[in-house]
């Protein structure tokens, strides 16, 4: 027996070579240096989140995020799931060991064995099947399910980068309406004091109907801007609530927008690093391996196949005889498989795969010209929005002097309201517009960060590592 299983595990170890393909990374061309880049040194998304964010608030909601939103909670179950169905196909490169036991009664015929009489029956076995991998048909499917589980931890790293760059730029836009808010309740606390003045005024019967209605106007209007700030505010907060993973509810808030910290110099790196930081393109990188071993999966159902099995154990008539010498059975045996004709379905599952890869890699070849275009527009977004700002904060100035000399032209008697009409207007556009481009800053250095990847620290030796463990 022993000699028997020696020779079964000598054809074992004859196992022939892998089909296939073996999987190289695309050659990607690279520029040199991105078109809009701010200024030279290490990428920003080498920070930690918790460095680039410096609003105390805003760091304690994006740990909530990471603790308790939903959606990465989905992508870490997805990732325990591909780490079980790599080890569930990794299983079948080994042998199998199945055990039965049984008993049972039964009679045979006498007219064919005269005097047989009922009969019980005691089976204690078990089987030993291995199939031999030879040509690779199980290592490319481990392969490739060691792929996937690199593709979705990649997946969640994406699920990850998304969530801090969701909750900041939400955040910012809470803090944006508040003080938008706050503009539209100071604004519309002047209007109705103008308003009041006026009215007044008519009363004397120094003034025209039409500048109470004028200014009756400009009440309401800051009346129903604010209504609207306030709802937009209240929808803002559900729905970074929903990102912390929390029921709809007030949010704490830190710092002012105008109290961020935007850092002073953003540089982004070479746009190489770009391939080994973007999750999402390493993730479509992880999935065109996987896709690639899929081919040799192919290839390989189109050659015979070879398993082999064992099968011992004790059979008796009766209980205690099960335990005789005589009592044992064994058998060895071997099938060899071959497709011989199939009207080329084997050949077309082959072509499939291939046409599956060449798929996967123009969409590897996509998400990383859009990775590309994501930084330069992020970098493009940063640079001008410095000077936007700069020319808002004029305009808010100018507004503000235009408003204080046109209501004093006004009370003077010198020009219509008219004038002061389109000068609060003016001044409380501005002042909006200031407020809205100091979050569109800060939104898009956010951009910036998660454009390269930022949001995640582990290096991906440890990954790979994890898998080689499975």
């Amino acid at each position: 027996m022993p000699d028997r299983l020696l020779l079964i595990a000598l054809v074992a170890s004859l196992a022939g070579c892998v089909l296939g393909p073996d999987y190289q990374r695309p050659a990607i061309e690279t520029p040199e240096q991105f078109e809009q880049r701010i200024a030279e040194g290490a990428s920003i998304a080498n920070l930690p989140w918790w460095q680039l964010f410096q609003d105390e608030q805003l760091q304690s909601l994006i740990t909530v995020a990471l603790e308790e939103n939903k959606n990465l909670a989905i992508a870490t179950a997805r990732v325990e799931e591909t780490r079980a169905r790599l080890g569930f196909v990794r299983a079948d490169q080994y042998p199998r060991l199945d055990g039965q036991a049984g008993v049972g009664r039964g009679n045979t015929a006498e007219q064919f064995i005269p005097g047989a009489g009922v009969q019980d029956s005691y089976v204690v076995s078990a089987q030993l099947s291995y199939e031999v991998d030879l040509y690779g048909r199980l290592r490319r499917q481990t392969e490739s399910a060691q792929q996937e589980l690199l593709a979705s931890e990649e997946a969640r790293r994406t699920v990850l980068t998304s969530l801090i760059a969701d909750v900041a730029t939400t955040y910012f836009l809470i803090r944006d309406l508040d003080q938008r808010r706050d503009i539209a309740a100071r604004t519309l606390a002047a209007r109705r004091e103008s308003t009041r003045i006026i009215r007044e005024r008519f009363n004397k019967g120094t003034i025209p109907r039409i500048d109470v209605n004028q200014a009756e106007i400009q009440e309401a209007d800051s009346a129903a801007q604010l209504a609207s700030l306030q709802r937009q505010v209240v929808q803002a907060e559900n729905l970074l609530s929903i990102l912390l993973g929390r029921n709809p509810g007030k949010i704490e808030r830190g710092d002012t927008i105008e109290d961020q910290i935007i850092p002073p110099a953003v540089p982004v790196g070479l746009p190489s690093e770009l391939l080994e930081r973007r999750p999402d393109v390493r993730a479509a990188e992880r999935s065109l391996a996987a896709q690639t071993a899929r081919i040799g999966v192919a290839e390989a159902l189109r050659f015979p196949a070879l398993a082999l099995t064992v099968n011992a154990g004790l059979a008796s008539t009766e209980l205690g005889d099960l335990t005789d010498s005589n009592a044992q059975i064994w058998n060895i045996g071997a099938n060899f498989f071959a497709p011989l004709f199939n009207a080329g379905k084997n050949k077309r599952r082959v072509e499939i795969e291939i046409a599956r890869t060449e798929q996967l890699l123009n969409q590897y070849e996509l998400t990383v010209l859009q990775a590309f275009r994501e930084v330069e527009d992020a970098l493009a977004a940063v640079r001008t929005l410095r000077d936007e700002i700069a020319a808002r904060e004029l305009q808010r100035e100018a507004a503000r002097s235009a408003a204080f000399l046109s209501r004093a032209r006004y009370d003077g008697g010198v020009t219509s309201y008219l004038e002061v009409l389109f000068a609060n207007t003016a001044l409380f556009d501005a002042e909006i517009a200031t407020v809205a481009v100091r979050r569109a800053q800060l939104v898009a250095i956010v951009d910036l960060y998660k454009a390269l990847g930022g949001g995640w620290v582990p290096p991906a030796s440890e990954v790979q590592a994890d898998v080689e463990a499975q």
